[in-house]
């Protein structure tokens, strides 16, 4: 029930969330749209000041910033003594590139696996070990359609560690069930983020590549956060070890 006695099953009223990567793109959408729909916040990402201007949209006044690079495993430490018992948790944190095979060393690889794969790995197992997570809270990862639904040229870097997190969110949907946690992935296609405006891909072929998408364009970063808000609420409750695909009909 909302604040009105309205029925609303999609609502985060009286849940405590946590995102990661909330400083920008996908983590920052979401965690707006959390607070909106009534969520107590918890965010962290890498840089404070960006950080700190998330949290200052957000319209939370009780919500709990934590900077942390989770690729550091003293951060991972200090970011798990400072949360609260959690309610629901979306792993936003990430990075991509678009590297063909035969530059993708193995440097490159572990790269990649240790921000895309390792660091929400090792987090959602501490999540859980340390019982952070509440009876009947639901974990998000976001995954990708590369390397699970598209397999495009320059892709395989990326989409192998996005692969791998998808598998393992199959594995923990399964062993979590126990305390009634779902576990669940998100895999976008190409979403309108910073990390898509580096340079390494020309505006041109950007705006080209998005034709090919059915429904006529890339996807915002709203798009990515309603599924979130989905997963986190209690719409979703018999939904467990599932990968849902965002990506306006793209792998169609």
């Amino acid at each position: 029930m909302d604040d009105k006695g309205n029925f609303n099953p999609f609502s985060l009223s009286g849940k405590t969330i946590l995102v990661t990567g909330a400083s920008s793109g996908i983590g920052q959408a979401t965690a707006l749209l959390c607070a909106r729909m009534g969520a107590h916040m918890v965010v962290t990402g890498r840089d404070q000041e960006r950080l700190q201007a998330t949290v200052q949209m957000l319209e939370d006044s009780t919500a709990v910033a934590v900077t942390a690079d989770l690729t550091v495993n003293e951060d991972i430490t200090q970011l798990i003594s400072a949360l609260p018992p959690l309610d629901g948790a979306v792993l936003c944190a990430g990075n991509s590139t678009t590297l063909p095979l035969q530059f993708g060393s193995r440097e490159k690889f572990d790269e990649m696996f240790d921000i895309n794969f390792f660091a929400p790995v090792e987090l959602m197992r501490l999540l859980y070990k340390k019982k952070i997570l509440q009876k009947g809270a639901s974990l998000v990862l976001i995954a990708s359609i590369g390397g699970t639904h598209s397999f495009m040229p320059g892709n395989g870097v990326y989409g192998a560690s996005k692969a791998a997190l998808n598998s393992v969110m199959k594995y923990a949907a399964r062993e979590y069930a126990s305390r009634r946690i779902r576990v669940n992935s998100i895999c976008p296609g190409m979403v309108d983020t910073p990390l898509i405006h580096r340079g390494t891909i020309t505006e041109e072929q950007l705006a080209e590549d998005a034709k090919r998408y059915p429904l006529g364009r890339y996807g915002k970063t709203e798009d990515i956060a309603n599924g979130a808000v989905y997963l986190l609420s209690d719409a979703s409750s018999w939904l467990t070890g599932h990968d849902l695909v965002i990506d306006g009909g793209f792998s169609i």
